[in-house]
């Protein structure tokens, strides 16, 4: 994909809040002292008056988004996922999940593609801790369309949600004017003999993995499975029931995300083999980006090898 234009979807997450602002008077946007690195500065820059520096209290902010959520406004709280997931979960739960309020959290520098900032900042948990909260929607782009579709997708949606945006520049695939829905997952290339589903980064990882394991002989599906809560059980289903087997691919421990919601949901309704590839229940570590995603299998390579032994070929 050496020719495919990549964003970073943080970047995506900044311009989208702004098209929003300019649209929507109703929405304001709250950030933790990071609105340069989450780019939620694009917001400030275009609507001083209704963006707000909460410092480095990620606690507070979270609250303080959930009390404007009564005031007939559309809070979108910004901080890396480590602060938001991990720092004001208890926040989130409590404040924003047990009253079901209309809060939308704006969770960058997910994953360990947040690179030398080492593994206090590369959160592999928040899909799992998120995922939890009753009624929170739990979502993860893949690149810059769908990232900037998934904004205003939220804004429109009632209730909270947690989304994942990322610190590398990924691949661009989606054509602009793609109709992202909230808990529907779509299949970028058919197949019948394994289903690989992927989020966030790892699609297009995961879309390269189908064109090497075609060359192979072997005919996968691949699946962009956006909303990891709800998750779009009537597509896994379908793959399950049309390929037998299933291997899920995320920038996220496998313990408690994606490929566990897969394997939940399919475990009680249609069981088949599903392989989970995603960071092994371990800690990353300080390293550039696309070195660290290669340690960890998180790549086409890794997801081909992975797919053929579990095929038995």
């Amino acid at each position: 994909m050496a020719d495919v234009k990549k964003i970073a979807t943080r970047d995506s997450y900044g311009n989208a809040l702004k098209e929003l602002g300019d649209e929507f008077d109703n929405v304001v946007v709250l950030d933790a002292d990071l609105a340069g690195a989450t780019k939620t500065g694009t917001f400030k820059k275009a609507h001083p008056d209704r963006f707000f520096d909460c410092g480095i209290q990620e606690a507070n902010m979270v609250n303080v988004a959930a009390g404007l959520s009564t005031m007939g406004v559309v809070p979108f709280a910004a901080t890396f996922a480590m602060f938001a997931a991990g720092r004001a979960y208890e926040q989130i739960r409590n404040t924003i999940g047990y009253p079901h309020l209309n809060v939308k959290i704006g969770a960058t520098h997910g994953g360990i593609s947040v690179g030398e900032d080492g593994a206090s900042h590369q959160c592999c948990e928040d899909f799992a801790l998120m995922r939890t909260i009753p009624g929170m929607t739990v979502m993860c782009p893949a690149d810059d369309v769908e990232a900037r579709a998934m904004v205003k997708a939220a804004y429109k949606m009632e209730g909270p949600c947690y989304m994942r945006f990322g610190r590398a520049a990924t691949p661009v695939f989606h054509e602009e004017g793609f109709d992202f829905q909230i808990g529907k997952g779509e299949v970028l290339k058919d197949g019948k003999d394994v289903a690989i589903i992927a989020n966030g980064i790892m699609v297009p990882e995961a879309i390269e993995a189908g064109k090497a394991l075609a060359e192979a002989g072997i005919d996968a599906m691949v699946i962009n499975m956006a909303t990891i809560k709800p998750l779009d059980e009537e597509l896994v289903l379908a793959a399950a029931k049309k390929c037998g087997r299933i291997v899920t691919v995320e920038e996220h421990n496998v313990i408690g995300g994606l490929g566990e919601a897969v394997c939940g949901f399919l475990s009680e309704n249609y069981p088949v083999p599903v392989k989970r590839i995603g960071v092994n229940d371990e800690f990353g570590h300080s390293g550039p980006a696309a070195a660290l995603l290669k340690a960890f299998g998180l790549c086409a390579d890794n997801i081909v090898a992975t797919t053929k032994a579990f095929l038995g070929k």
